[in-house]
């Protein structure tokens, strides 16, 4: 069970492997791109092209479906980046249902685990198989996997090196399952952390923290959701940047433009970070010194700041 492409590696190794697969459930169809166009799920494209039986499903509590998955008398669900099981479905196999978490469980628990490790300024992160139950991510620990977080990553380089590990993760998961005595971990609660869903407000910048916290809200959301700002009342997605070391005579207002022809830098508490990549809106991606020349800001603007006239409208 799963949705974006995250979760076609792990697809993909279970239909190598030696385990029977024997069915695919992915959600509807849905628009995406510019042109709104309807498309299947990135699972279902990759099921249907190794020839596996698509079951699509907007409700995972209709009993239509739940017909449909005890028909074929399932030993195990697996669940990679899918929505929350009801309990009369993870219940269903002989041996439960297991789930590919992109976290160090109990750390980052919800929907954004690769988000907010960036975001926080993790070292590390990794994999977590765990047993489903009726609390969200609260499960028995079956295989753990530490993985580097690396000074460069983003969200999408992070998330693409998680999804890579994960084929071979899930089929030692499954070993392990087999093993006669084997039992799964209990999760330590007093070192849970969350990982809420990220909503657009949520991805605001604020460049009121310090150089490194900015730089790393940025490449936690980098490149989707994106971290966002305004410019001149238009929007602005803020892809990349570096903090810039060595900055005297900063401004004293945090999202103020800084002196520099070749460098778009932008003050934050203290300190100053260096926007090497970026999206204004109805714009194509550029780089800092297009924006400078492009867009020629002037002293006194600054990133975030809304005009009279459209506060009026918020």
């Amino acid at each position: 069970m799963g949705t974006p492409a995250f979760a076609c590696k792990p697809l993909l190794a279970l239909y190598e492997s030696r385990h029977d697969l024997v069915a695919v459930v992915t959600g509807s169809d849905k628009r995406r791109g510019r042109g709104k166009a309807t498309c299947p799920t990135e699972v279902c494209d990759a099921a249907a092209e190794i020839g596996l039986p698509v079951i699509k499903t907007k409700s995972l509590k209709s009993d239509k479906l739940y017909d449909k998955l005890a028909a074929l008398q399932p030993d195990l669900f697996v669940v990679v980046a899918f929505r929350i099981l009801p309990e009369r479905l993870f219940s269903l196999p002989t041996h439960g249902s297991i789930n590919l978490h992109a976290s160090l469980l109990p750390k980052y628990r919800g929907a954004a685990p690769i988000n907010w490790a960036l975001i926080n300024g993790e070292k590390e992160t990794g994999l977590t198989s765990f047993f489903l139950n009726k609390q969200v991510d609260t499960g028995n620990v079956i295989l753990q996997e530490r993985i580097a977080i690396n000074h460069d990553d983003n969200f999408d380089s992070l998330a693409a090196r998680l999804s890579d590990e994960s084929g071979a993760f899930l089929l030692r998961t499954l070993y392990l399952i087999e093993q006669p005595g084997f039992k799964p971990q209990g999760q330590d609660e007093h070192a849970a952390t969350p990982a809420p869903k990220l909503h657009p407000f949520g991805c605001t910048m604020d460049f009121g923290f310090p150089a490194e916290n900015v730089r790393n809200f940025i490449r936690g959301l980098s490149t989707q959701p994106g971290a966002t700002t305004t410019f001149r009342d238009k929007n602005v997605k803020i892809l990349a940047g570096r903090v810039a070391d060595g900055i005297g005579g900063l401004a004293t207002r945090p999202g103020s433009f800084l002196p520099d022809k070749k460098r778009l830098l932008i003050q934050c508490a203290g300190s100053a970070i260096e926007i090497t990549s970026l999206v204004p809106q109805g714009k194509k991606e550029m780089d800092g010194c297009s924006f400078i020349n492009g867009f020629r800001p002037q002293p006194g603007e600054l990133f975030g700041e809304v005009s009279p006239g459209e506060k009026e409208k918020i």
